[in-house]
């Protein structure tokens, strides 16, 4: 499948060469290595990629992948031609070495099919195990929902691994998704991923990215649009501690008009030398009349020592839109907050738990799934009990 025909006129008409658009290309020849002063790379501490974003051999078998069965849902390894053939079925084509060479070299893709009309009653959950951060590999995934599907996807990753991965998630017209990535891993692991989404004409997409664990976590979440009336809900959860660097770049491009999106992502950081990394691109083409956009991030610093950068961008190319909107906010606990409950006889350390949790609750409970909601609320306990008793009263 690709991006229909008045779709992609417009948008060869429309192109405007910046940095929150490239042209993209599968020649990995025509992507240099990032030396780390690029734009898009300057946060990013390449030293510790273990030469993913470089020349790292992508052949190495160090995951393990299993899944539950569900009704109304196939989960398949496809190789050879029929693997080639789903190159790039999202519209999208790799605008940096890393992802043309995952593409390019990886021989088999992980295929998520939901038939057209089919309601999955429970999520499909696929647990990606790393077993050895010492070897590199690659990854690519493919998800496909069929016109007015409905169906929720959750791919969680725990243990060793130093992995690139790219994940393609078409979004037939009228269906209904959610795709959840939670990044869980051992300490060691590095994980680079870009994540490609094609929704379809009135179709609902909602897309979460939930960071807590691993040495070095880099996530793209992009959405294009095939067709007017799309919506998509980008959601962002993360926790970062010492010497940890969890980094979220989106780029929401509104190529079809009439379409919407809200990006909402919260972090929080303790430890000396935790980093996170927020950039929120958000494009309105030429065609993109009548849509609607709205981008934050909301940063929470636990202790001293903490680094966060929060970007977020609008490049608008027609004046013909709804609304369009961002928001930033980075800073320590709320004291007003923190004296109302100890004034009521909540210890310190316990109210700034509560603090914490209500920072995130919400944003948790629009993921929408709640077999994942207890999981989730555990891991943020589980963080602040390494810590969080530090910050001054």
């Amino acid at each position: 499948m690709t991006l229909t025909d008045n779709v992609r006129s417009a948008l060869e008409l429309d192109h405007v060469e910046s940095h929150l658009h490239p042209r993209g290309s599968f020649d990995v020849a025509d992507h240099a290595t990032p030396t780390g002063r690029e734009e898009v790379w300057r946060f990013t501490p390449l030293k510790r990629l273990r030469g993913l974003h470089a020349d790292a051999g992508l052949s190495g078998r160090t995951q393990k992948l299993t899944w539950n069965d569900v009704e109304g849902a196939s989960v398949s390894y496809v190789t050879g031609d029929d693997a080639r053939a789903l190159r790039g079925v999202s519209g999208w084509a790799p605008s940096d070495r890393w992802s043309a060479r995952v593409v390019d070299e990886v021989p088999a893709t992980v295929l998520v099919d939901v038939p057209a009309d089919t309601e999955v009653a429970e999520p499909l959950v696929i647990d990606v195990t790393g077993t050895d951060a010492s070897e590199t590999t690659g990854g690519h995934l493919v998800f496909r929902f069929g016109t007015h599907s409905k169906a929720v996807v959750v791919v969680n990753h725990t243990g060793s691994a130093s992995v690139a991965a790219v994940c393609e998630i078409v979004v037939g017209d009228g269906a209904d998704v959610t795709v959840v990535s939670i990044q869980d891993w051992a300490d060691d692991a590095v994980h680079l991923s870009h994540h490609q989404a094609r929704v379809g004409r009135d179709a609902s997409y909602k897309h979460a990215a939930i960071s807590f664990g691993g040495d070095l976590i880099r996530m793209d979440a992009n959405v294009t649009y095939d067709g007017p009336g799309g919506d998509a809900e980008l959601l962002g959860l993360y926790f970062a501690d010492e010497g940890q660097h969890i980094e979220h770049r989106l780029f929401v491009d509104h190529t079809a008009p009439r379409t919407r999106s809200h990006a909402s992502y919260k972090g929080a950081l303790q430890g000396k030398g935790a980093h996170t990394v927020w950039v929120g691109n958000v494009l309105i083409r030429k065609v993109a009349e009548s849509i609607e956009t709205y981008e934050e991030n909301r940063n929470l610093v636990l202790t001293d020592g903490c680094r966060a950068d929060s970007i977020p961008n609008l490049e608008i190319e027609t004046g013909e839109i709804e609304g369009a909107g961002h928001a930033s906010a980075t800073g320590r606990f709320d004291d007003q907050q923190l004296f109302y409950l100890q004034s009521r006889g909540i210890p310190a350390d316990e109210a700034k738990r509560l603090v914490v949790h209500g920072f995130f609750n919400d944003l948790i409970r629009r993921i929408g799934v709640p077999a994942i909601e207890d999981k989730l609320f555990a891991v943020v306990e589980a963080e602040l009990e390494k810590n969080v008793t530090a910050v001054p009263a």
